[in-house]
């Protein structure tokens, strides 16, 4: 459950604004239940879902909307989760209690933001 605090008052939010994926969530499962909660989707379509989509011709239905600008700011969650996987025990999850493994990811966290290695261009 993911639970993004309010600046206000209130209940924390359950609901995301939008998710970005990559191709693997793709399915129309996926994209039907985001549409479903009222959650935008960001993902490129696979290939075999589009030559699927083009064989059926005009039953095929439109493409799923992509934005390829929104898409690209992915690159650097996925680069920072990089880095962080540089740090043995992250990656393997050295730490069993909660606890010791969110420190250890603030410390990483600390230790890159200390050299300055993030940038925030693709």
């Amino acid at each position: 459950q993911v639970a993004v605090g309010r600046d206000g008052p209130g209940r924390p939010r359950r609901r995301p604004d939008r998710v970005l994926a990559d191709k693997a969530y793709s399915h129309p499962s996926t994209r039907a239940a985001l549409r479903q909660r009222r959650i935008a989707f960001t993902s490129p379509e696979r290939v075999d879902q589009i030559n699927h989509r083009l064989r059926k011709g005009s039953r095929g239905g439109r493409p799923p909307g992509f934005d390829p600008e929104l898409y690209a700011d992915r690159n650097v969650v996925e680069r920072c989760f990089n880095r962080l996987k540089q740090f043995r025990a992250l990656a393997t999850r050295y730490a069993k209690r909660v606890a010791y493994y969110r420190s250890e990811i603030t410390i990483a966290a600390i230790m890159l933001w200390l050299r300055a290695d993030l940038q925030d261009t693709p």
